[in-house]
């Protein structure tokens, strides 16, 4: 399939006119064309590159009128032919799993209608976490920041077209589908958030990039944006969200696992303590929401951030932190941490803010009653929220912050801003620097509510996102509604640009043991353990589930791309069964070519599950593979694959290693630098561990700092003590 772009018809909408303007055509070589279009109060230029199967296009629109005009957005419309039966053409975006609670849409489905999702290959929408003003016509609208592409196919065929941003400077990209005389008619705006329209001074430019291009890999989920997120990466190849800062540490927070509001200095140093200890790549400590004074304790969903800057000293709840918070965070400092602390974008109706200067705010009523979020096109507002995030920073000490309810003020697709000289991406884009400038390259944020949908535009300032309902303390019905908006985040391998975050993962002590390891395999195969949780200082050591956190938390890799086996999206709407990633997860910079993998099952259904692992679909190389049990520890060597049936709500985790050559198969620490050599394995460790690994050869000894070291080895169980940062070598026999 290609493009034509005789096919395509481009406009301008202001607020009085729709702009349809005559395009000169010139060629610049093979691969680059220009198509130029002028009236009396506009110049339109698209300059195309072609490259493959697709195309990326810079359109810049300046105002030569000589007065202000009232831009609303621009268009451009493709008509092109369906690959199969037009009743069989849909779209999938990532919207689409928080919206409809499914993949993939009909093009001709009116989203103002749910019950016309009944019988088009999916099950009945389930909307309910759909906010009220959410959900619009247009496709991508939403104000949950999707993965910014989409692509139309045909469930008869493999070939479809991607549309994707790559920019977000000032414009949002969403779409209008439809058929017309057979053909798929494919209309992409490019919008502003939070304005009906944006003023265009005189002389202004505004600059618009795309991509447009096709796939044949439209069938198979972990392929579809294959094509736009090589060029994807290109321009955001600087984000902040690809630096190691939260990649590799982990940061403790105090709201999940039934903490909440329930925070004190002595009670969070107790904890920094014990944790700091037992979770050797602790880096930091993160106070949750409860560190305010209230201005209503008895509505318990009045988180308070922003505000509490507003009323001084006196916001702080004393009684709490008797030293403030400056003496608290000094204190977390001496321990060898980091303090962070969550900040929320909204301000209750309640607070003394929204009381005293309800001028600075946004009127969001129509998707919350008892909280409103900050009007930054507002100058005043814009420098009390800098102050605001300086007191955080430079006052109390705090090097990081969880940044909650923090889009509400940029993504909204209403008109609220009270002045509309810029949009909300440009906004958006003025106070994601604030946070960079007042923390530094070593500093992090992370963002929470309104929970991303995967875009990675976001990363350019921020480090981690949030994709997920908060698990608490253990929530079954949350955790699976959580999986399944990742699967979407994690099927654009864009990990790499911004650090997705599965939520805290802690001793869950609402979830039964099944559970509890259902979801901490869910965890670790997605690589995105960000946060930590839990009271461990009151089970002790011992604790059975703090074992296996300290195991699942010990290499981290977040970010690394997760792979989906055998996953047919577009056939029901369902979760995969079987998750991987090419790499053993307790390792990390291996230093010889490896096909290892390490992998998850999964049946989150209340019935029982047979599920056959295919060494092809999880890309194992060869044949016969040495498996072994995470959790139990048994390994046996399997050809070509095997079937295994799970119980309800059931779940097993695997490393596969070849079988023929020596490997380490599990490890309950982080290895580093894993080396093969003629006689022995090598590899270094960062700090001290009681090391139990699981290996498929005889171990001869085990060289520790150049010394020989006591070991103890079992069939394949090899344990042996570390006592500080070693380099170490595993002798063959």
């Amino acid at each position: 399939m290609s493009i034509d772009f005789s096919d395509f018809t481009f406009r301008i909408y202001t607020d009085e006119n729709v702009f349809q303007l005559k395009y000169d055509f010139k060629r610049d070589g093979d691969n680059r064309f220009c198509l130029r279009g002028q009236n009396d109060l506009l110049t339109d230029k698209l300059e195309f590159t072609v490259d493959g199967d697709g195309v990326t296009c810079k359109r810049t629109v300046r105002n030569i009128s000589g007065r202000s005009i009232n831009l609303k957005e621009l268009s451009a419309r493709y008509v092109f032919p369906s690959e199969g039966r037009p009743n069989c053409d849909y779209y999938y975006t990532t919207e689409n799993l928080r919206l409809f609670h499914n993949f993939t849409i009909p093009v001709d489905f009116d989203r103002q209608n749910l019950r016309s999702l009944n019988g088009a290959r999916t099950v009945t929408a389930d909307t309910k976490f759909v906010d009220n003003g959410a959900l619009t016509n247009r496709i991508n609208s939403c104000p949950y920041m999707p993965f910014p592409a989409v692509l139309i196919g045909n469930y008869n065929s493999n070939v479809g077209v991607v549309h994707g941003s790559l920019s977000q400077k000032y414009f949002y990209h969403n779409y209008e589908l439809s058929h017309e005389r057979g053909n798929i008619r494919f209309e992409f705006f490019s919008s502003f958030k939070s304005v009906s329209y944006r003023e265009f001074k005189p002389n202004e430019e505004l600059t618009d990039e795309w991509y447009l291009g096709t796939t044949e890999h439209a069938d198979d989920f972990n392929r579809i944006f294959d094509g736009y997120t090589k060029k994807l990466k290109k321009a955001l190849s600087r984000n902040r969200g690809r630096l190691a800062t939260n990649r590799h540490t982990l940061i403790w927070d105090s709201w999940n696992d039934g903490i909440y509001r329930d925070v004190s200095e002595n009670k969070l140093l107790t904890e920094a303590k014990f944790a700091k200890k037992y979770f050797h790549n602790l880096e930091w400590f993160q106070l949750d929401d409860g560190y305010s004074k209230m201005c209503n304790p008895d509505v318990d969903l009045d988180a308070h951030g922003l505000g509490v800057v507003y009323e001084g000293e006196s916001g702080i709840d004393r009684d709490k932190f008797p030293n403030g918070l400056k003496g608290y965070t000094d204190k977390i400092k001496d321990m060898g941490l980091k303090p962070a602390v969550w900040v929320g974008g909204f301000c209750p109706v309640c607070s003394k803010i929204y009381k005293e200067r309800k001028e600075w705010f946004i009127d969001l009523k129509y998707r919350t009653e008892t909280s409103q979020p900050l009007d930054v096109s507002n100058k005043d507002t814009r420098k009390y929220m800098r102050g605001a995030i300086s007191k955080f920073v430079k006052d109390y000490g705090f090097m990081g912050i969880k940044h909650d309810f923090w889009s509400y003020a940029f993504e909204e697709s209403h008109d609220n801003y009270s002045d509309k000289s810029k949009a909300g991406y440009e906004y958006r884009r003025w106070w994601q620097k604030i946070f960079v400038d007042l923390l530094g390259k070593d500093g992090y944020v992370g963002t929470a509510c309104d929970l991303s949908l995967g875009n990675p535009f976001i990363g350019r300032y921020f480090n981690n996102y949030r994709f997920g309902l908060d698990i608490c303390a253990g929530k079954w019905s949350n955790l699976l509604v959580t999986m399944f908006w990742g699967v979407g985040c994690l099927g654009t391998h864009t990990g790499d640009l911004f650090i997705p975050n599965c939520d805290s993962i802690g001793l869950l002590p609402n979830l039964n043991d099944t559970d509890f390891l259902f979801w901490i395999n869910h965890a670790i195969i997605t690589r995105t353990i960000v946060e930590i949780s839990g009271l461990y200082s009151q089970v002790g050591k011992n604790d059975k589930r703090l074992k296996i956190l300290q195991k699942a938390t010990a290499c981290l890799n977040n970010g690394e791309s997760v792979y989906f086996a055998g996953f047919d999206y577009r056939a029901k709407n369902d979760l995969p069964s079987i998750y991987y990633i090419n790499s053993l997860y307790f390792a990390r910079n291996y230093r010889y070519k490896t096909n290892a993998k390490t992998f998850a099952v999964f049946n989150p259904f209340d019935s029982e599950k047979e599920i056959a692992v295919d060494f092809k679909d999880i890309n194992l190389k060869y044949d016969k593979a040495t498996i072994t049990d995470v959790w139990n520890g048994e390994s046996k060597t399997v050809e070509k694959g095997f079937k295994i049936v799970l119980l309800p709500h059931k779940s097993r985790l695997f490393t596969a290693c070849e079988s023929v050559k020596p490997n380490i198969c599990d490890g309950n620490c982080e290895i580093l630098n894993l080396k093969r050599n003629a006689k022995s394995l090598d590899f270094s460790v960062d700090y001290p561990v009681d090391a139990e690994l699981t290996v498929n050869f005889k171990v001869k000894s085990v060289v520790v700092n150049g010394n020989a070291k006591e070991f103890y080895q079992k069939g394949g169980k090899l344990r042996f003590k570390i006592n500080g940062k070693s380099d170490i070598s595993l002798l063959i026999k």
